[in-house]
């Protein structure tokens, strides 16, 4: 049996009904539409998608001609799932008047129920239409399809550049425009909206600016502008690049993504202290690594530390795969053991699991970089032997102190020796 966690081959092809959708051809086929979209968005790992995929293709047989059906391999373009607020699979949304704000589908998963629940939002749609409270797709054709709010797009200027950009330390995305230029009035919604999500996803850390440098010529003339629009990418001491992307929102966004992944901190590395830490990482995360290493007094703390510093590496290496990092003393969650089969013996030990479907892998390898990323980069793109999760579930978890960094001390029994009658001649033979 493999993981399949990465890089798996979509669900639908040409053949089927279901359309195929993308950061390229979103913004075209969806959101300059004026038809109700219904649109899955999944994730190959996933098994309630994959049970979904044969009255996904059904439902849009069915409503071939009526109501567009579409999916989007969201592991694949986090963009866009994340644009759209998704953060289970699979995610039903419904695309109606309001393609800005798609409803989310709360029906049943047959291909019936689906086909129903299109229907219905349907009818709604035309009364709607009848009754001149919609005029059908609310979205902006002469600002390029809509979709964002401004305000999350900085205005930069002579006076704030240098404070705002280049002294933050942190990522920018910089665009300089001309208000008469037709190609910049095209990227304004586009750059509108994804501002808007990247300021979401990134927790406010990688930034989307203008420069009107009409106006602000300083600026255009200090970084080279000569055509527009221009968008610059600046990190912190380093020089400008050119960003060389698409100019879809999807685009935008996913290289702002990649900017905040390159430039973000590793993953923390945890130490398993009770329930609570196992299962939030490991719910919260594709992939949880966790290492039980030897106690503490077979390494001291020198030797633990090693052990962690090489995770540690790893943990940045594949810091852009957003796994969570974990780590225990050997014998201080023994049914975690059992249930990985690690059982007592052979540390330091590693394991991956992947909680949704509660399977594991273990490291045959060396504990070592080389053998933590052979492990890791088979894992990444669907090799590797794996097994169930003794129990099928996630074991008892004690709840124990954090280790203190130092090294360990041997037990010492002592004994009040103040009750024992000692006689004198305990010992001395009579000759």
């Amino acid at each position: 049996m493999t993981l399949m966690l990465l890089n798996q081959i979509g669900f639908y092809s040409a053949a089927d009904d279901v359309v195929e959708l993308n950061p390229s051809n979103f913004n075209r086929e969806v959101l300059q539409s004026d038809s109700l979209w219904l649109i899955e968005f999944y994730a190959p790992w996933c098994g309630h998608c994959q049970s979904l995929t044969a009255d996904w293709k059904k439902t849009a047989t069915a409503l071939k001609g009526i109501v567009k059906v579409g999916a989007v391999d969201a592991d694949q373009h986090k963009s866009l799932g994340g644009q759209y607020g998704v953060r289970g699979f699979p995610s039903i949304k419904i695309f109606g008047a309001n393609k800005n704000k798609p409803d989310d589908y709360q029906g049943g998963r047959s291909s019936q129920a689906i086909v129903d629940g299109a229907l219905n939002t349907l009818r709604t749609l035309v009364k709607d239409r009848m009754s001149g409270r919609s005029g059908g797709s609310d979205n902006s054709r002469q600002s390029g399809g809509g979709g964002g709010s401004k305000k999350n797009v900085v205005e930069l200027t002579d006076d704030n550049f240098d404070r705002l950009v280049l002294d933050s330390g942190e990522v920018w995305l910089v665009e300089f425009f001309a208000p008469w230029c037709g190609h910049c009035k095209s990227l304004e919604p586009e750059w509108a909206a994804a501002a808007s999500a990247v300021k979401e996803q990134t927790k406010d850390k990688v930034h989307l600016g203008a420069v009107d440098a009409t106006v602000h010529q300083g600026l255009a003339s200090r970084y080279g502008v000569r055509g527009f629009p221009t968008i610059k990418i600046f990190k912190k001491g380093e020089e400008p690049e050119d960003y060389q992307g698409g100019r879809t929102r999807g685009d935008i966004i996913a290289r702002a993504l990649d900017l905040f992944s390159d430039n973000a901190a590793p993953p923390e590395l945890l130490e398993i202290l009770n329930a609570d830490v196992l299962k939030k990482t490991c719910d919260d995360y594709q992939l949880c690594v966790i290492a039980v290493l030897p106690h503490i007094l077979d390494t001291g703390a020198a030797g633990r530390n090693s052990y962690l510093e090489v995770m540690m590496k790893m943990a940045e290496k594949y810091k852009k795969k957003m796994w969570g990092w974990l780590w225990t003393e050997a014998g201080a969650q023994m049914e975690l053991e059992a249930a990985l089969g690690i059982g007592g013996f052979g540390y330091p030990a590693m394991t991956a699991i992947n909680a949704r479907k509660m399977k594991f892998a273990l490291l045959k390898g060396s504990f070592s970089e080389t053998g933590i990323h052979e492990f890791l980069r088979d894992l990444s793109v669907g090799r590797g032997s794996t097994a169930t999760v003794g129990g099928g579930a996630l074991p008892k978890i004690n709840s124990v102190d954090a280790w203190d960094g130092k090294d360990g001390e041997l037990p010492v029994d002592e004994y009040d020796l103040s009750d024992v009658d000692l006689d004198d001649d305990i010992g001395k033979e009579e000759l």
